[in-house]
């Protein structure tokens, strides 16, 4: 390799090869240097393809800032307006409808979005699911503004190594693209919600601190995910960013703008906090009470209770929905996830020592809640 990158060097310098060196010959997949033409830069076909998703899409990207109200000083009553942090979102239809995640309208007392063309509304917020970090919230059309919906891809047939565009506001620098491809698919991620999210898209195009709400798009410009989070040690990015996937994006706001909320799959319990769990060594979902009139009540679960002599009873402990091992909440949640409202499910339980399988039919635990009741020995 050396004796041709010499040949190469002498040849280009106006000397012949010396005896025994091989003259450097035009390689046969070598074509014309591309020119310009027009005066526009020679570009190659995947450049050109970005280039077109960022023009297509980026008048849909939007920058969304989280303020607070906040006291002047110590002994003032006075309060002011600070910004607590911004995100990126997406516009989702033409009735003003943006989706961001979660975590970065959480706890805002005023929201404002930012369109690329400069403008700032005023936006509320829809509603919200933490247990998948997806927020909706919503501006007022004024006529000026031409609200177009997000194409969506099919999260359930993406591939390994196809193209994946992110573009956002990191850093606060609004309408940036960054570009990779799709790393590894079905990750669970700890949420902001307490439970793992799963089914997560990884990806090494650059996800950094403001990209966050923003559409992971692929070479159609269709929606992949909505970028969510990364493993970082130094909160930038080291090509490990996650989105969650458009199908559950689909899911959760579709119910979202129609209900105000999520249905909420369950069978009518309180749980204790996974703490308990560990400090009494027990794998499972530790019944603390059982919702009054629930599915659950008239399946017989039983709730933790206190006896008239003060001594504790735990409750039933699930270990299992259909075939599915339930360790914890988190398997809770996410086995009830695949269900629908109205289906009625095998609920493995221990009582007393021995494992007891109940028939439980399926509820929407949002819908008008009644008080949990302790169960009775």
């Amino acid at each position: 390799m050396r004796r041709v990158y010499l040949a190469l060097f002498l040849t280009a310098s106006g000397f012949s090869s010396p005896k025994g060196y091989a003259q450097a010959q035009p390689s046969p997949m070598a074509g014309p240097i591309p020119s310009e033409d027009d005066g526009a830069p020679y570009l190659l076909e995947d450049e050109r393809n970005t280039i077109d998703i960022f023009s297509r899409i980026s008048a849909r990207v939007v920058n969304v800032s989280n303020l607070r109200y906040a006291r002047v000083g110590f002994f003032s009553f006075d309060v002011t307006e600070v910004p607590a942090g911004t995100g990126s979102g997406f516009i989702w239809d033409d009735n003003g409808y943006i989706v961001t995640n979660y975590h970065v309208i959480q706890n805002a007392d005023r929201l404002t979005v930012s369109f690329k063309n400069g403008k700032t509304l005023p936006a509320r917020i829809v509603g919200a699911e933490p247990r998948k970090d997806i927020a909706v919230i919503r501006v007022k059309l004024d006529g000026q503004h031409s609200f177009q919906s997000m194409p969506l891809a099919d999260s359930s047939k993406l591939q390994v190594g196809q193209k994946a565009v992110a573009i956002g506001s990191p850093f606060g620098l609004d309408q940036t693209l960054t570009k990779g491809v799709i790393s590894a698919l079905g990750r669970s991620i700890p949420g902001v919600g307490g439970v793992q999210i799963r089914d997560m898209i990884q990806t090494d195009a650059s996800i950094n601190p403001g990209n966050s709400g923003g559409p992971l798009l692929d070479s159609r410009g269709y929606l992949l995910g909505m970028n969510t989070m990364i493993f970082s040690e130094s909160g930038t990015s080291a090509g490990i960013g996650f989105a969650v996937p458009s199908s559950t994006i689909n899911r959760i706001v579709t119910q979202i703008i129609k209900n105000g909320r999520v249905v909420q799959v369950g069978i009518g319990i309180e749980h204790f906090d996974s703490n308990i769990n560990r400090q009494l060594n027990i794998e499972g979902v530790i019944v603390r009470a059982v919702t009054q009139g629930s599915s659950a009540a008239t399946a017989g679960l039983r709730g933790t209770h206190r006896t008239r002599n003060g001594e504790i009873i735990l409750g039933d402990v699930i270990v299992g929905v259909e075939d599915k091992k339930i360790r914890s909440y988190d398997d809770l949640y996410n086995a009830f996830e695949s269900l629908q409202v109205g289906e009625k499910v095998r609920v493995s339980f221990i009582r007393d020592g021995k494992r007891v399988t109940a028939s439980v039919l399926l509820i929407d635990e949002n819908q008008k809640p009644k008080p949990a009741m302790p169960s009775r020995p």
